[in-house]
């Protein structure tokens, strides 16, 4: 039979809801703030080993071969706080990335027709670091790390 303070069809009629909902938002709130800077410390050296990988992957067959290195040297990261959230962005600016990448068949801006194939640098870095980022942050998220 229900009751006031617990609808539940089964509770009894003498049952009552208790919470401790501002015990449990005090825990969470505390362990936030330890978890905040381990994640900052945890994405801002695995996006720099992210960078390192995919310069070392740019840096001849089977990724691009690295000519004059300016394609190489245009990989930065970049680590960002914001809302409580960590994030981590590795990237370049030069146009070639993408076409170096995946590879480019048909005509450019110019009309010269193009078969390039792909010379992957950044899906196989990604797939090297990933697993040991993954395994990192299960330790914060374990609270293994203090």
């Amino acid at each position: 039979m229900a009751s006031p303070g617990n609808p539940n069809p089964n509770a009894r009629s003498r049952a009552g809801a208790y919470t401790n909902a501002a015990e449990v938002a005090a825990l969470l709130e505390e362990r936030a703030a330890r978890v905040l800077p381990q994640a900052l410390a945890l994405v801002r050296h695995y996006a720099m080993l992210l960078e390192t990988q995919v310069k070392a992957n740019a840096s001849g067959r089977p990724g691009p071969n690295a000519i004059t290195g300016d394609y190489r040297r245009s990989w930065t990261h970049e680590v960002r706080v914001a809302g409580g959230a960590v994030s981590g962005t590795v990237g370049t600016n030069k146009p070639q990335g993408r076409r170096l990448e995946y590879g480019y068949i048909g005509p450019d801006s110019l009309g010269r027709i193009f078969d390039q194939p792909p010379y992957p640098h950044l899906g196989p870095a990604v797939h090297t670091i990933e697993p040991q980022f993954v395994q990192a942050l299960g330790h914060i998220v374990d609270g293994g790390m203090s």
